[in-house]
């Protein structure tokens, strides 16, 4: 599932390709991929209107309108928008597809029909209870020591759920927990003062260098706007390694499941609670 720096990746991309377009028409052949309004008000409501900015809220897109209401798109597993001629070869994935001014196209690919997409006026009506963002201003140390205080779940758990923290998944929540030598399985009242400064400085620092290079491509999930994969996967130092030795310290790293979870760490660099 793409995370925070691949969406942040898109946001950048779609930004330079879509501001100033409007909509002439919307194709969908899944509606259950329209979260909120019905097909047909979408093909009705969305023609005419003209993307103002591109923003991302966690791991959604979000596009506000000339209308003054946001068409957002949450994407998932292997989804992802690229815009093409509307000459290019058809796309038996792409389920849902804007057609722009200027001939061009918006294409929604997402093979497991996973994603959502939502026009609506209040942002807040689909993105209201997200947690902070990791990369804002606002998430400080003191914040995040107060978002600690009263937790007590698993740490791995607790860093995937979005009303906690906006944008980390599993790949990014594992490299972080590396990064901050934590094990996934601690619990949040366990970590002291140094603990959370490390895990937030992990946090930051790795969403940062991932955005850098990209985003995360495994095979074909992950492509960017332009249809070109990211690189962070040559720089992982946990996550999708089992048995590949620590970069650290040479311990092969493990697997284990947590929450249902797949999760990657190293015994010797994260030692177990």
């Amino acid at each position: 599932m793409p995370e925070l720096p691949e969406v942040e990746n898109y946001r950048r991309d779609l930004s330079k390709l879509l501001v100033g377009r409007h909509f002439v028409s919307v194709y969908v052949d899944w509606p259950n991929q329209i979260g909120t309004p019905s097909v047909e008000a979408l093909k009705r409501r969305l023609p005419g209107q003209t993307v103002e900015s591109v923003g991302r809220r966690g791991k959604y897109l979000l596009f506000p309108l000339s209308s003054g209401e946001d068409r957002k798109s949450r994407r998932k597993m292997s989804g992802r928008l690229m815009i093409e001629p509307a000459s290019a070869p058809s796309d038996p994935h792409a389920h849902v597809i804007f057609r722009l001014d200027g001939e061009g196209e918006l294409r929604f690919h997402d093979p497991r029909k996973f994603g959502r997409v939502y026009l609506v006026g209040d942002p807040s009506e689909v993105v209201g209870n997200l947690g902070p963002e990791p990369l804002g201003a606002g998430f400080t140390v003191a914040r995040f020591t107060d978002m600690l205080a009263t937790r007590r779940a698993r740490l791995k758990s607790l860093l995937l759920n979005q009303e906690f923290l906006a944008g980390l998944g599993n790949v990014y929540a594992d490299e972080a927990l590396h990064v901050a030598g934590l094990h996934p399985l601690r619990t949040a009242d366990t970590l002291d003062a140094d603990d959370i400064e490390r895990l937030h400085a992990a946090i930051r620092s790795t969403l940062q260098r991932a955005i850098q290079h990209r985003g995360t491509s495994f095979s074909w999930v992950y492509r960017d706007a332009f249809g070109e994969p990211g690189a962070y996967q040559e720089q992982l130092l946990a996550y999708g390694r089992t048995g590949e030795p620590c970069e650290q310290c040479g311990t092969p790293i493990e697997r284990i499941e947590v929450g249902q979870r797949g999760t990657h760490f190293c015994p010797r660099c994260q030692p177990a609670p």
